[in-house]
């Protein structure tokens, strides 16, 4: 039987504007390292057992033409000065031994840290419920993080994210954010 469970995972982002909408978002790819590669879209578990790298040991481990499971966001506009973000989320449980969470999450309006904020968010409310513990989904991010470290099983939280404002000569802008599963 064929062992497809990640050991490694790193986190990537771009960002690529050109007038047209497909080469921008290779553009974006390029600048996150990742374009020379095959993309398939996975969904949203960190292995467990993983370990987090740097993207920088990640993308040397990687070759051209390579096949590279991925969990991503991306987001476009050609708006003139719109913004836009992709972000991906991370939860990881204290108990290596139990696999986590990602999220993606894609928005306008929204910078950054408003993005990651809530893609984190997204990643530890599906680790939390998945372990038991209880929240209240009204509670503010801040709320919930501190009630989750209160429980002792949640690791950590993490994202990653790329917010841009679009072109303003109305070129496709492309923000693109991915954690990239390394075998």
């Amino acid at each position: 039987m064929l062992d497809l469970v990640a050991k490694k995972l790193f986190m990537t982002k771009g960002k690529g504007v050109h007038e047209d909408r497909l080469t921008s978002f290779e553009y974006a790819l390029r600048d996150a390292g990742i374009a020379g590669t095959n993309i398939v879209l996975i969904s949203s578990i960190f292995p467990p057992g993983a370990k987090m790298v740097s993207r920088r040991e990640g993308l040397k481990q990687i070759k051209p033409g390579q096949i590279l499971f991925t969990i991503y966001s991306k987001n476009q506009t050609n708006e003139p000065h719109r913004m836009c973000a992709a972000s991906v989320g991370l939860a990881r449980p204290k108990d290596t031994g139990r696999y986590g969470y990602l999220s993606e999450y894609d928005s306008f309006g929204q910078n950054e840290e408003q993005a990651g904020d809530y893609a984190e968010d997204i990643a530890a409310q599906m680790l939390a419920s998945s372990l038991g513990i209880p929240f209240d989904v009204d509670k503010n991010w801040d709320e919930k993080r501190q009630q989750w470290s209160i429980s002792g099983q949640i690791y950590n939280t993490h994202n990653i994210t790329q917010a841009a404002r679009g072109d303003k000569d109305g070129k496709w802008t492309t923000v693109f954010a991915a954690a990239v599963l390394l075998l």
